[in-house]
């Protein structure tokens, strides 16, 4: 890494960001990201040695003594995510206010004279605050573990504003590498008609996952960090771009980032179908039963014979918790796998679930497959397990001709 970069990203610890490439959708610039100490950020704003900066944790509010003039809405906000050197002037500018208020926008939700409640008190917390007023919060709530800044705890949350209608996060709980946390079960919010949170590593938190399990509209912050990234290139280029770029380039990044799992019966054809996925679109196969028997040393009818199908079923979620934290793969699962919900929540974090769905009639025994080596066992654990893939998959796909086939389906959505 170069002491100095013509465009990029600072920040304390940036080695799961995706702005290097979804920079590099935009534009044929270089962009660079780069780790800085609290230490280290002073000397390297005064150096000035760079053209454009994009902004990130912990330092949205820290750079602002060494700038030269901030945006009116960023000075109004007290943060800023963008600096642009202009014949040796710095100049901030919020684009996160532009990201954070399309995400809110494509999730579909109406803030007008609704109760929000802001997770965090960082410098996102301020964007968020900032968007919620000006699309017309009728009350807006910063929430902290310690009732810092004015804000509420989450205690006094739980207590007495659990009528929340929105929920923005904007605090890194839920986020790579401990994408198990959350910040607040949703549980008792009875009134609650959104979440949008900032988190986009995983694609979809604990958070975004809970509101979709009761039905609320939500999503993560990948789509507002592609808009945020495409103002900030604006400014960096003194330029514009067509409105549609943000989808665009949304679209491929997710489509490279996110997971393709195939869920079913043993005999359903996911191993042929994962390979045929492989070859297809470029992303590597993880099946999660060979990464057990290789990680088990022996074959899986001697782990259950000899430790037990519980043992099995432990071995398979340590390595679906391994695999999901990674994007861009396909994963081919067991037949069992999705019956822990806890595997199904963690599949999902990255992830899309597709279930292979073979006639049972169609499906082969085989003596390799203890819960599935006879023609009866097979239609009965069919029909105990068909319940749970449906309940699991995010898109069912009928099995009827060749792997092909069932591949190109799959890639069609």
């Amino acid at each position: 890494m170069h002491s100095e970069l013509i465009y990029g990203c600072i920040g304390e610890h940036l080695p799961h960001s995706f702005s290097r490439e979804i920079h590099g959708e935009i534009g044929s610039y270089a962009y660079e990201l780069k780790e800085l100490t609290p230490e280290e950020l002073p000397g390297f704003m005064t150096s000035r040695g760079f053209m454009g900066i994009n902004v990130t944790i912990p330092y949205k509010q820290a750079v602002i003594p060494f700038l030269d003039e901030i945006d009116e809405t960023a000075r109004a906000i007290g943060a800023v995510n963008t600096v642009v050197n202009r014949d040796g002037k710095l100049y901030g500018y919020n684009t996160d206010l532009y990201g954070l208020t399309r995400l809110i926008r494509r999730i579909g939700l109406d803030l007008s004279g609704k109760k929000v409640l802001v997770l965090g008190t960082g410098g996102t917390s301020r964007t968020a605050s900032y968007a919620a007023e000006k699309l017309g919060a009728r009350v807006v709530y910063r929430v902290s573990r310690t009732s810092r800044e004015g804000s509420l705890s989450y205690e006094d949350v739980l207590r007495d504003h659990t009528d929340a209608e929105i929920i923005l996060n904007t605090t890194p709980c839920g986020m790579f590498p401990r994408p198990a946390e959350q910040p607040l079960s949703l549980e008792s919010f009875t009134r609650l008609e959104g979440v949008a949170d900032a988190i986009y590593n995983p694609l979809r938190s604990r958070l975004v996952l809970d509101a979709h399990s009761r039905g609320i509209p939500a999503e993560g912050g990948l789509y507002m960090l592609v808009a945020q990234a495409v103002r900030a290139s604006e400014l960096f280029l003194n330029m514009s771009y067509p409105d549609d770029l943000t989808d665009q380039i949304y679209d491929r990044i997710l489509r490279r980032k996110e997971n393709l799992v195939l869920i079913g019966m043993p005999g359903s054809g996911k191993s042929a179908v994962g390979k045929i996925l492989t070859e297809t679109t470029g992303k590597p196969l993880a099946d999660t039963d060979q990464l057990i028997v290789e990680k088990a040393g022996k074959s899986i009818p001697e782990i259950f014979r000899e430790e037990g199908e519980p043992a099995f079923r432990d071995l398979e979620s340590e390595i679906i918790r391994e695999l999901s934290l990674q994007g861009g793969q396909v994963i081919s699962t067991g037949g069992g796998a999705v019956l822990r919900p806890e595997n199904v929540t963690l599949l999902r974090q990255n992830g899309r679930l597709f279930w292979l769905d073979r006639d049972p009639d169609s499906l082969v025994p085989t003596d390799d497959r203890p819960l599935a080596d006879t023609a009866a066992k097979m239609k009965q654990l069919y029909q105990e397990r068909e319940p749970v893939y449906r309940a699991s998959a995010d898109m069912i796909i009928p099995v009827f001709g060749t792997p092909e086939d069932t591949a190109s389906l799959i890639l069609q959505q």
